[in-house]
């Protein structure tokens, strides 16, 4: 007899097999469009496309098509799940902080202008997947973004001399939150560099790498280099389902380039990371500062934190130095500059505890299929582990990357944990009854 997890595997394959050729409709289109422009922020780029604010007008659609979708692959029963039970608990405990909130207003904003939105598009990206084909096709439109983005960048912005060197602020995202970005997009540039079955779309995934590189050394982004060292050893030692000459031709591709057109300046930026002189450890509003403040505003607030999106207010109202304002010298309304440290300051543990969850759970389902698959047949129809390893290697960029940034509320993560939900979900035999 066959062991049990042999037989789920060769059962889910026979299924994945028989949903490999569903073809694009209107849901899966409007998911991409959604992704598109909430994370790749294309309508920004192009001022015109601003015009019919496509971001809202694609999840309004995605939401009505998935409303009175009736195919049995995009039941809601089957994404409520570990990660889409433990937002939801995130934001019902965000509305709670809401009330306790230095600055009601912002927190009335994050919570019900952005958050609410970003919870129920999660259910929806999840729910539309109707097999991995949907997983790929979402996966490639999130290369496409990050790749356009990139290539904007790169024609738009000069690099100058001095503090110069190094892009800034950009379109919605700033250097350091599109280093993320890239980062999180470049295992898809892998998967499809070894998957795909058509050439054009292996030499589109090569010319991204190149792309999304050379703009990722143009950001000089510290938090994002130490990121995509991270990503790269995953690829390299845990990104199995992928033979080992594709992993290291493709980490060697992305580090020729980067060596290729990093500066000395930048070079030297990235020496500078575990410099005790560097003004993140010395300066008042230094990195190591801000997280020394952050720590004291969730033990000060430790149920329900300082309000969300309310750091920088604490950082005016509550630090140290924000007496001097009553003198009339300036004070930095500071960013936390730490994910985890602004989701602990502005939702107390309890918050942080139930944003560790979901990142938790989400790689835990990854985990979870990726050993099921790992008895089946390597075919990447019928076995989507290498499509897995993607995913989890772009969340561990996230999850790196956001160690030194702000982005507990942003898109990005969001999405990626819910193409995460969605290929657990129609690949992994009783994904829904195991949360």
């Amino acid at each position: 007899m066959l062991p049990a997890a042999v037989a789920d595997a060769a059962d889910a394959t026979l299924d994945l097999a028989d949903r490999a050729d569903l073809a694009w409709d209107p849901l899966l289109i409007a998911v991409a469009g959604y992704i598109l422009t909430a994370v790749g922020r294309v309508h920004q780029l192009f001022p015109a496309l601003d015009i019919v604010h496509p971001a809202t007008m694609a999840g309004v659609v995605a939401i009505g098509c998935y409303a009175i979708d009736r195919q049995p692959e995009r039941r809601f029963h089957d994404v409520r799940v570990g990660p889409t039970k433990y937002i939801a608990a995130f934001l019902a405990w965000m509305i709670l902080s809401s009330f306790g909130a230095l600055v009601l207003g912002t927190s009335f904003d994050v919570v019900f202008g952005n958050f609410v939105k970003t919870a129920v598009m999660f259910v929806i990206v999840a729910g539309a997947i109707r097999g991995p084909r949907d997983v790929e096709r979402l996966a490639m439109v999130y290369l496409v973004s990050a790749t356009l983005y990139a290539a904007v960048v790169i024609s738009r912005f000069d690099l100058g001399s001095g503090e110069a060197w190094r892009l800034g602020h950009l379109y919605y995202y700033d250097a350091n939150d599109f280093a993320t970005f890239t980062v999180t997009a470049l295992p898809f540039g892998l998967y499809f560099l070894h998957a795909a079955d058509r050439g054009f779309t292996r030499v589109f995934a090569a010319l991204s790498l190149c792309i999304l590189a050379v703009a990722f050394v143009r950001t000089g982004s510290r938090g994002g280099f130490i990121a995509l060292v991270a990503v790269t050893a995953f690829i390299v030692f845990r990104y199995t389902a992928i033979a080992l000459r594709w992993r290291i031709a493709a980490t060697a591709l992305v580090a020729l380039v980067v060596v290729g057109t990093a500066s000395d300046q930048y070079w030297t930026q990235m020496g500078t990371i575990l410099s005790d002189a560097d003004y993140n450890r010395t300066d008042e509003s230094g990195r190591m500062h801000i997280w020394r403040r952050g720590i004291g505003y969730m033990f000060r607030n430790p149920i329900f934190g300082v309000g969300p999106g309310n750091f920088q207010a604490a950082e005016g109202m509550l630090s140290s130095f924000a007496a001097r304002q009553q003198i009339g010298v300036g004070v930095r309304w500071n960013a936390a500059h730490n994910s985890y440290i602004q989701v602990g300051a502005e939702l107390g543990m309890p918050g942080l505890f139930i944003f560790i969850a979901i990142i938790a759970s989400t790689f835990a389902g990854l985990r979870r299929l990726n050993r099921l698959y790992s008895f089946a047949a390597d075919d990447r129809e019928e076995n989507p582990r290498a499509l897995t390893n993607a995913l989890t290697a772009s969340l561990v960029g996230f999850v790196v990357g956001a160690y030194f940034l702000s982005l507990v509320y942003t898109e990005l993560f969001y999405t990626l944990a819910a193409l995460s939900v969605g290929l657990c979900k129609v690949a992994h035999p009783g994904y829904a009854e195991s949360d």
